[in-house]
């Protein structure tokens, strides 16, 4: 069951697509805790498409990108159908919490490394970028957990929270379609290294990496500040 207090607000709940979806779920049977689980599935397929899409070129890559793009959406879907399935239809159990939390830390793992070893891959930075936005990611969740655990609100703010960051990683699968035309000239003014033979590769995954991995920092900074402060005032 995910709990109310501890859920992410999210105004997509509301829409009826979400809420006729919610019914086709629940009317086939599944459990909220499997499709916490797809999320990791969704997620896996995302980071092998952009890890792939760093080794591939044309039209392959061009189907990478998009796979990219569609399977962080899918991942999101997922995460909020869990939540409806369990609460709206009341079909939650006591291990919900679990499936609800566990499958998200894993799942930015999967895109985020998937990421960087795509742009690893077209020699431009190396694997480390990706780690490190995952792990930064990672800590975004610890941080609204250890500060909910003593007794503040759940805070799922951003600037960078898990919304922000798939938001980010599916624009730059989609603009990196177009990193033939203009992948070239934004390499060029980050002075960023890039595959003599493909100029620009995967330059717009390396800056979302870059963008994910800093504004997570800030909010991890951010949700401890502000935890601290609630705290603080309670006493």
């Amino acid at each position: 069951m995910v709990v109310e207090e501890n859920r992410r607000p999210i105004g997509q709940r509301s829409r009826g697509w979400a809420k006729w979806l919610t019914g086709v779920l629940v009317k086939s049977g599944v459990t909220p805790n499997f499709i916490s689980f797809t999320s990791i599935i969704f997620a896996a397929l995302a980071g092998a498409c952009f890890y792939a899409s760093g080794i591939s070129s044309g039209g392959d890559r061009v189907m990478l990108l998009i796979g990219s793009a569609l399977f962080c959406q899918l991942r999101l879907l997922a995460n909020m159908m869990d939540g409806m399935v369990a609460v709206e239809a009341g079909k939650g159990g006591p291990d919900g919490p679990v499936w609800n939390e566990l499958p998200d830390r894993f799942a930015d793992i999967f895109v985020l490394v998937g990421a960087g070893y795509g742009v690893a891959a077209t020699g431009m930075f190396d694997p480390t970028l990706g780690w490190a936005a995952a792990v930064a990611a990672v800590l975004t969740a610890y941080v609204r957990e250890v500060v909910k655990s003593a007794g503040a609100p759940a805070d799922f703010s951003g600037p960078m929270a898990k919304p922000h960051r798939m938001f980010w990683m599916t624009m730059a699968a989609l603009i990196s379609i177009f990193d033939p035309w203009i992948g070239a000239n934004a390499a060029a003014i980050l002075d960023w290294g890039y595959v003599a033979n493909e100029p620009g590769k995967g330059v717009f995954i390396a800056f979302a990496l870059w963008l994910v991995l800093l504004g997570s920092i800030l909010t991890v900074f951010s949700r401890t500040w502000r935890g601290l402060k609630f705290l603080n005032a309670k006493r």
